[in-house]
């Protein structure tokens, strides 16, 4: 299988590499001419290219074939409080691009361990976990944002909260299948407060539950995510 490179500044019909990636291609990877590589924009674009000349610092390729991969029919939208251990939220991002996720919100709530948070290294390990796991479409990471704030930009019919709270949830399988847009929020490891959970409820936004288990914010959010194309595939 040809190697992928990540190029969000495609040109046609010839393509040269970044001076890292450059290195990368033909003292790494031993990439010569004629070899095949693949190439994608992240933005649904596929090619198929050659190595024109595998110069260490100026690799240019020639693309053979292009090909424009649609979106699903739905999108997935995952908003959630990131944890005081940076490894898991990059664990995270890596599963949840493999899985298939279109936007991540990272949000700040009033029991978040972490108030900051840099999204340099989180966009290279989804870059990663983009070309590893052969998808065309890269997900929109979205800053650290303030949990009021979000509120009012989630729509109420298709945005969903899994809280641990005592009260009536809906397994989430059963209301995910509809729409062309779901998106799941999850809280912080100490829960949404009461008021967090009452002010989503107010914006119409329904509350749901992942299973029986008390799982962690990253375990939480991967397991909506599978719920959701799970569901929808059976459809």
């Amino acid at each position: 299988m040809p190697h992928t490179f990540y190029a969000p500044d495609l040109t046609l019909p010839t393509y040269t590499l970044p001076e890292d990636e450059s290195k990368h291609a033909v003292r790494v990877l031993r990439l010569g001419a004629g070899d095949e590589v693949t190439l994608v924009n992240g933005r649904g674009g596929v090619y198929e290219a050659q190595v024109e000349a595998a110069d260490a610092k100026r690799c240019r390729l020639r693309v053979v074939q292009e090909q424009q991969v649609p979106r699903r029919p739905y999108q997935v939208h995952v908003a959630v409080a990131p944890t005081k251990n940076l490894d898991r939220m990059e664990w995270l991002v890596e599963k949840a691009v493999e899985i298939g996720v279109d936007t991540l919100t990272f949000l700040r709530c009033a029991r978040s361990e972490r108030r900051e948070l840099k999204l340099d290294r989180l966009e290279k390990i989804a870059i990663s976990a983009l070309k590893q796991s052969g998808q065309a479409w890269l997900p929109t990471l979205t800053e650290l944002t303030d949990f009021a704030r979000f509120l009012p930009t989630a729509d109420p019919e298709t945005t969903f909260i899994a809280h641990l709270e005592d009260g009536e949830r809906t397994p989430l399988a059963r209301v995910a299948a509809t729409g062309s847009a779901c998106c799941i929020l999850i809280g912080p490891e100490g829960d949404f407060t009461p008021q967090e959970i009452a002010a989503a409820f107010a914006r119409g936004i329904r509350p749901v539950t992942l299973g029986a288990s008390r799982l962690r914010t990253e375990t939480a959010a991967l397991a909506a995510l599978h719920t959701v194309h799970v569901t929808r595939e059976l459809l």
